[in-house]
């Protein structure tokens, strides 16, 4: 195959390294094409089991990899979009699923992967469409992965052969633990079960291991596939944990309930004489398959456990507290309780304005994770209290729905004012701590002066949406706010014609900071705008 003179283990290496981006390639390729297909078949979760496994299983043949539709799963749970209950079928769909990809690898396809991979070539360059161009990319990607397989399968020959490797493999044919936990440890490695399960029909091919060491690799890919879920759940909250746990279990206890019947197993798929590759591909099948079926009837049991073993801590309990959807029989009473919502958000971007000023003076990692939490639940209370507010504007006559949209272009203003600290300031003073520089003692000072005044704007433009007699006060001090940021941006230039270094390094920064200030001042006052 590909030898130009490396030795049979450099190929295996470089045969796992193509298998691993022709997957990824192909993966990142269809999720590109089938995008909002991904999306709908993610609205359909719901707490009918068995079109959640369907959902799951049709979403780990799009994306190529059970681990990124579960670390997807992990993300919608952090989000609170899903609970867990309506994900556990979702779960046990992502493992019947990643049985396609094992499937396709079991045939020798290496033959015809040269002349797709040329075919898909000229389709990519030649085309301008998009969709084409994505499509071609996922011929290419499966092209690779059947390279990569071949690779990996002449390559293992040359280890039967090796005294090294031969007594190694020797070791783990005699001790089983030992084969399940090398193959854990080598998926978590790779974040991919196809690829371990790959390699282990290569090596079982090459009768490097026996088709029995081979199944313990698919009990191990199985188990150390879930890695990729867990460390994305790591910094989530209660639901992120229980998606990605609930992954761990099932996965675990599906192997040590097929375990003790694995030689059993193994001789009832003997009986169709297969080949060494097609045995380990139907073995992964059927484990998978049979699996689901039991654990099928226990999906709702199986959640409930999962959630008192991680139930939720007292920072996951944020949420709306004045919102309760059809509980209010006026709609003017339910857009006063509104109001209090879109305070308690008022109030959490006032702190995250009130912050921002000292990422610029210390790297602290953690006042940026804060920022972005407080980012998150702004985000989350815009969206909770603009669906109420929709909901009661049905019901509501014109002025009570003129009163609603004001409301909703408020909490959608001070949403976008998070939303530059959380993306645009957060990014300058990454960048400023990237570069490790320092503002001028001036420009600091004038810096500071700057986010003093923004303060005050913002918090005399939240007082105006409370007293409208306060809205002229408010236009008054944005416009002065306008001003200053204009002096500032002068006495800034007038530093550079003189030539201080420290302000030519900062100069970007500086101005943009100036700049994103003032756009938040304005962000929180437009409302003021309105009211007569």
């Amino acid at each position: 195959m590909i030898d130009v003179g490396n030795s049979a283990f450099i190929i295996l290496i470089a045969g796992i390294a193509f298998f691993h981006y022709g997957m990824t390639l192909a993966g990142q390729s269809l999720e590109k094409l089938l995008a909002s297909r991904i999306s709908n078949l993610m609205n359909k979760v719901s707490d009918n089991n068995f079109l959640s496994i369907v959902v799951g299983i049709s979403i780990t043949t799009l994306l190529q990899s059970s681990g990124a539709a579960t670390s997807m799963l992990v993300g919608l749970g952090s989000a609170r979009v899903i609970n867990l209950r309506q994900v556990m079928g979702v779960i046990i769909g992502t493992a019947v699923g990643s049985t396609l990809t094992v499937q396709l690898i079991s045939f020798n396809l290496a033959s015809v992967a040269l002349p797709i991979f040329i075919i898909a070539f000229a389709f990519y360059y030649q085309s301008k469409k998009p969709g084409v161009k994505s499509l071609a990319l996922a011929f290419m990607g499966f092209s690779i992965l059947f390279i990569g397989m071949k690779m990996m399968g002449d390559s293992s020959r040359h280890f039967v052969e090796n005294p090294l490797f031969s007594g190694f493999f020797e070791t783990l044919r005699e001790n089983p633990g030992y084969s399940l936990l090398v193959s854990i440890l080598f998926c978590a490695f790779v974040h991919s079960s196809a690829v371990t399960i790959g390699l282990a029909m290569s090596l079982a091919s090459a009768h490097a291991i026996s088709i029995h060491d081979a199944m313990l690799w698919v009990y191990g890919a199985n188990i150390g596939t879930t890695s990729t879920a867990l460390i994305a759940a790591a910094g989530s909250n209660h639901i992120g944990k229980q998606v990605a746990w609930a992954h761990f279990f099932y996965k675990t206890i599906s192997v040590f309930i097929f375990y003790p019947f694995t030689n059993l197993f193994l001789n009832l798929l003997d009986i169709f004489n297969l080949s060494p590759s097609r045995l380990v591909a139907n073995g992964h099948l059927i484990f998978n398959v049979i699996s689901a079926i039991i654990f099928f009837p226990f999906i709702n049991k199986g959640a409930a456990l999962i959630q008192k073993m991680f139930p939720k801590s007292p920072q996951d309990e944020f949420g709306a507290d004045y919102l309760r959807l059809n509980h209010y029989q006026s709609s003017s009473l339910a857009a006063s309780y509104a109001k209090r919502e879109i305070m308690r958000t008022a109030d959490i971007v006032v702190s995250m304005i009130t912050d921002s000023i000292k990422l610029f003076a210390s790297t602290d990692p953690t006042l940026i994770e804060s920022i972005k939490d407080r980012d998150n639940k702004v985000d989350f209370l815009y969206r909770e209290t603009k669906m109420f507010l929709l909901d009661q504007a049905n019901k509501s006559n014109t002025e009570v729905q003129q009163s609603i949209l004001n409301m909703i272009m408020f909490i959608s203003d001070l949403e976008r004012a998070a939303d530059a600290i959380d993306i645009n300031i957060v990014a300058l003073a990454i960048k400023k701590q990237a570069l490790k520089l320092e503002f001028s003692e001036e420009g600091w000072c004038e810096i500071k002066n700057m986010h003093s005044q923004t303060v005050k704007v913002v918090s005399m433009g939240i007082n105006a949406y409370q007293t409208r007699e306060l809205a002229a006060d408010a236009i008054k001090l944005k416009r002065d706010l306008a001003k200053l940021e204009i002096n500032l941006r002068e006495n800034h230039i007038g530093r550079l014609n003189r030539g201080l270094r420290d302000s030519i390094n900062t100069s970007s920064i500086h101005l943009d900071l100036l700049s994103e200030y003032r756009r938040i001042a304005s962000l929180v006052c437009n409302h003021a705008y309105n009211i007569k």
